[in-house]
């Protein structure tokens, strides 16, 4: 599922073992995954996953996860660690698997990931656009 969602390769970044599945009562699928206790991904009713900022912490491991990221200049790094969303005018580059909608890992100019979040444009026009919201930030590093 991981290398579905995230591109071939990825999922050998993670961990063999530690993963604890919680089923929904109501429905009985998947719904939060745990890797040692911490929130690792909630899989969304559609059979997408909501990585936690530490999963997308353990995936950018991969090199293949790279594409799934966007990276915005140390200026405004803080503010995303706080929550807030990203503007185009920020981005310096975005993966090529970036697409509207898609879930998508905020990270600094060190590649270190500090947030995670819901993309508003393709990336390939991220960088270009000088307005507009970019990233719709769900939860920083902070948070």
């Amino acid at each position: 599922m991981v290398d579905y969602l995230f591109g071939k390769g990825v999922s050998g970044a993670l961990p063999k073992d530690g993963f604890r599945l919680y089923y929904s009562r109501r429905s009985a699928r998947v719904k939060t995954i745990f890797l040692n206790g911490r929130l690792f991904a909630t899989v969304k009713p559609n059979g997408a996953m909501a990585l936690s900022v530490e999963g997308a912490t353990i995936l950018s491991k991969s090199p293949g996860f790279r594409q799934n990221c966007v990276q915005v200049s140390d200026d405004v790094s803080g503010f995303v660690e706080g929550g807030k969303s990203v503007f185009c005018k920020f981005v310096k580059w975005a993966g090529k698997n970036v697409y509207p909608k898609s879930e998508v890992a905020i990270i600094d100019g060190r590649g270190s990931v500090i947030g995670v979040g819901m993309a508003v444009v393709n990336g390939a026009v991220m960088a270009q656009f000088k307005s507009g919201a970019a990233v719709k930030v769900r939860a920083g590093l902070a948070k």
